[in-house]
């Protein structure tokens, strides 16, 4: 046997830490993150939203805290001391029409997010054929406050994560929306002036002319989106007036009964999604951290 094949993959000598995968200050950086941290945040989102979020930050410390105990860094009861001092928190606000959550391990914040504003029982398939479409939701962000925003990979997993349930298909088009998304968040991260990176604009700009099928956007739709584009953006951060901030303004007007007025064009309080055309709107702003956030639940 050579020494090649003899060659064992190198253990993992430093457990995942919240600096790893998280936004945060020095002061929680360098903590690892434990099973304990993770089953409370887990639990805090259940009880805040009723499930925990697909991409989140209770998801994504659940997979680091597996992977820490599998390789024997962090033992199973083990919890860190803002959790078991401070507790974890999901909290809830509305703005402009949108919920916005926030979840925090103790006073650092590890993500914010945009939700539609709609029961989980309430039933997609119920929702008019004349509801916001996907492609609609898209050409919206496209004149939003985020338009003229450089196209990142979050932007690029979001887009493509709302084409493929537009199309029903499991994977991205050759030359479709996704692509086009995916092409422009690798081209922006070159050296180059800001005024010549692509824009969010330039690629949803009649998005409905360029997805091959188009659908009305459901709550599940809308978390799929926010879900991609939370699982790349480090500070856990939903893009106000972005791709999923869209998707759940649009989940949130069909379900809640919005869509017999799209006749005459449906006006969100930051987005507008009429019937022919489009017209430029405000950004949503979140919050900021400091002031009341609202309903919330916290677990120590």
């Amino acid at each position: 046997m050579s020494q090649e094949q003899q060659k064992k993959p190198e253990a993992q000598k430093e457990p995942i830490k919240y600096g790893d995968v998280f936004s945060v200050s020095e002061e929680l950086a360098s903590k690892p993150i434990t099973p304990r941290d993770a089953a409370l945040m887990q639990a805090t989102e259940n009880q805040a939203l009723g499930q925990t979020q697909k991409g989140g930050p209770a998801a994504v410390m659940q997979s680091a805290a597996t992977v820490n105990v599998g390789a024997g860094l962090v033992s199973r009861g083990d919890i860190s001391d803002e959790a078991r001092d401070q507790g974890v928190s999901v909290s809830e606000t509305k703005v402009d029409g949108n919920r916005v959550i926030t979840e925090s391990v103790g006073k650092h914040v590890v993500g914010q997010f945009v939700e539609p504003d709609v029961p989980i029982s309430t039933p997609g398939a119920a929702l008019d054929r004349d509801a916001i479409t996907i492609g609609e939701a898209l050409e919206a962000s496209a004149v939003a406050g985020a338009s003229d925003k450089p196209v990142d990979e979050s932007d690029a997993a979001a887009i493509q994560a709302a084409e493929i349930r537009a199309t029903g298909r499991n994977q991205t088009e050759p030359g479709g929306l996704g692509a086009t998304a995916q092409s422009a968040a690798t081209r922006n991260t070159r050296t180059m002036p800001a005024s010549q990176k692509t824009t969010l604009s330039d690629v949803l700009t009649d998005a409905r002319v360029k997805l091959s099928a188009d659908k009305v956007v459901t709550r599940e739709d809308a978390e799929g989106v926010i879900g991609a584009e939370l699982r790349n953006k480090m500070d856990m951060r939903t893009t106000p007036g972005g791709v999923a901030a869209s998707m759940a303004a649009a989940a949130t007007l069909n379900q809640n009964s919005y869509f017999p007025y799209l006749e005459k064009g449906v006006m969100h309080e930051h987005f507008n999604f009429p019937a022919h055309g489009l017209v430029n709107v405000s950004p949503v702003s979140l919050p900021e951290l400091d002031q009341d956030m609202g309903s919330g639940y916290t677990i120590s």
